[in-house]
C-alpha cells in the first residue's frame, strides 16, 4: 500500500512531464494538442526502435498504425459518389456530386494529401471526409491522388504520380467525362501535399502540351525549400507538436533516400555554408531577411555558415531541383502561376515557407491570397473528427473552402 502511495504520484509526475510541453498562450485547446502529440511522439518512438532493431523501416510501421486508427473508408453516400480508379496507372479516388441538378458544367479540385511524402492516404477517413465536405460544399468534382509513398519510393516517383494523374485529368475527353469546366479548375494540397501542387502547378504551367490550364492553386502550410532550416518559424517552433524541425528535416532526407547522419549538420545549415557554391545561386529565392514582413523576423537573425559540408549537396543535389523544392524556381517559372491560396499557422516550422512563396509570387505579378492563423497549428485542418477534433481545424478548413467557393 505504501509502495502505491508512493509510485502513483510518480508515475502521474512522470506522465504529466512527458506530455506537458510549454505552448504560445495564443494556440487554441493547449492541453488537447499536447495529449495529441504525447501519443503521436510515444507510436514514433515504439516505430523508431522497430526501426534500430531492422525489424522494419520506421516510416511502414508508423504508416501502418496511422491506418489502424484513420481507417481506410470507401462508401459513397446520398450526396457524394465515391469511386477509384487510375489516370495513366496512377490510383486516385474520385469524388463527384450524386445529383447533377442541370446540364452546366461543374468545376473541379485536384487534391495531393500530405504526410511528409510517406505517411497517410487518399482513401484514409480525414481525407475521405474533407473531399467528402469538399464535394459537397463546393459542389465540385474532386480527384484525390493516392501516390506512392516513402520507403517504397522516393523523390522524385511521389511527384511523377501526382504530375501525370493531374495531366491526365486535365485532358478534354477526360474533363468532358465528368462534366468538368476546364476553365474551372484548381490543384491543391496540404503540407508535402502543398509541396506536390505547387511543383506540380510549376511543370504544368510549362508544358505546351497541356492545353487546359489550373485556374487556381490552393496551397495548405506547404513545405517549400529544404536550403534553410533556420529561419524565423523553424526556430521558433522547433519542438512543437506535430511537426518539430528534426523531424521535417528527416522527412526530407528519407524523401530523397539520404544519409540520415547528415541531419545534424542540415539542422544547422551547413549544406548551404558560404563555401558551398552549389547553394550560393539560391540563396536569394529564400532570403527571408527581406521576404518576410517584420511581424514574422522578429529579432531572429540569419543563420549563415562560414564553412560546412558540401558533400550534402553532392550526394543529394535534389534539394535543388525545384520539382522538390518549388520556392527556389526562377521569376520566369514563378509568373506563369495561376492565382494563388496560400494557408500558414502561427505555430508551425513551415510558415516561413508559404510566407516568402507568397511573397515570390507577389513579386512575379501573380495575385496571391495570404490566409495566416495565429492560434493555429501545422496539420490542423484535417484535425476534425472525434477524438482528434480541433477548432483550429474547422476555422482553418472553412476560411480555405470559402476562398475557393468564391474564386474556382
Amino acid at each position: 500500500m505504501r509502495t502505491a502511495v508512493v509510485l502513483l504520484p510518480a508515475l502521474a509526475a512522470l506522465g504529466a512531464y512527458y506530455v506537458y510541453l510549454p505552448l504560445p498562450g495564443t494556440m487554441s485547446e493547449p492541453w488537447k494538442l499536447m495529449l495529441m502529440d504525447a501519443s503521436f511522439r510515444a507510436i514514433q518512438e515504439t516505430c523508431n526502435l522497430v526501426h534500430y532493431l531492422r525489424l522494419s523501416h520506421h516510416l511502414t510501421v508508423l504508416n501502418y498504425v496511422i491506418g489502424v486508427f484513420d481507417k481506410l473508408e470507401t462508401p459513397s453516400s446520398e450526396l457524394v459518389k465515391i469511386k477509384d480508379t487510375q489516370f495513366d496507372g496512377v490510383e486516385v479516388r474520385v469524388f463527384e456530386p450524386s445529383k447533377k441538378e442541370d446540364k452546366a458544367l461543374r468545376r473541379s479540385v485536384v487534391y495531393i494529401h500530405g504526410g511528409g511524402w510517406a505517411l497517410a492516404s487518399a482513401r484514409a477517413s480525414s481525407y475521405n471526409n474533407l473531399c467528402k465536405i469538399m464535394t459537397e460544399s463546393l459542389k465540385a468534382v474532386i480527384v484525390s491522388i493516392e501516390y506512392r509513398l516513402v520507403p517504397k519510393v522516393h523523390f522524385p516517383e511521389p511527384f511523377n504520380d501526382a504530375f501525370r494523374a493531374a495531366k491526365h485529368f486535365l485532358q478534354p475527353d477526360v474533363l468532358a467525362k465528368y462534366s468538368v469546366d476546364p476553365g474551372r479548375i484548381a490543384i491543391s494540397g496540404d503540407s508535402a501535399g502543398g509541396n506536390l501542387a505547387a511543383a506540380v502547378c510549376q511543370q504544368l504551367s510549362q508544358d505546351t502540351s497541356v492545353t487546359n490550364k489550373p485556374k487556381l492553386q490552393a496551397l495548405i502550410y506547404p513545405v517549400l525549400q529544404a536550403l534553410d532550416f533556420n529561419t524565423p518559424s523553424y526556430r521558433q517552433n522547433v519542438n512543437m507538436p506535430v511537426l518539430p524541425r528534426f523531424v521535417m528535416i528527416k522527412f526530407w532526407i528519407d524523401y530523397f533516400n539520404g544519409n540520415p547522419d547528415f541531419a545534424h549538420s542540415m539542422v544547422i545549415n551547413n549544406h548551404t555554408a558560404l563555401d558551398v557554391s552549389q547553394a550560393v545561386p539560391y540563396k536569394g529565392h529564400l532570403n527571408w531577411s527581406s521576404l518576410l514582413p517584420s511581424v514574422f523576423k522578429k529579432n531572429y537573425k540569419p543563420v549563415i555558415q562560414t564553412t560546412g559540408k558540401a558533400e550534402i549537396l553532392q550526394e543529394i543535389p535534389e534539394l535543388l531541383d525545384i520539382r522538390a523544392t518549388p520556392l527556389l524556381a526562377e521569376k520566369e517559372i514563378l509568373q506563369l502561376q495561376p492565382k494563388t491560396y496560400i494557408l500558414t499557422c502561427e505555430n508551425d516550422v513551415l510558415r516561413d515557407d508559404g510566407v516568402m512563396y507568397a511573397k515570390r509570387l507577389e513579386n512575379a505579378g501573380v495575385e496571391v491570397t495570404l490566409d495566416h492563423f495565429e492560434d493555429c497549428f501545422h496539420g490542423c485542418m484535417i484535425f476534425t473528427v472525434w477524438p482528434t477534433d480541433f477548432s483550429a481545424g474547422l476555422q482553418t478548413r472553412e476560411s480555405y473552402m470559402k476562398w475557393l467557393d468564391q474564386n474556382l
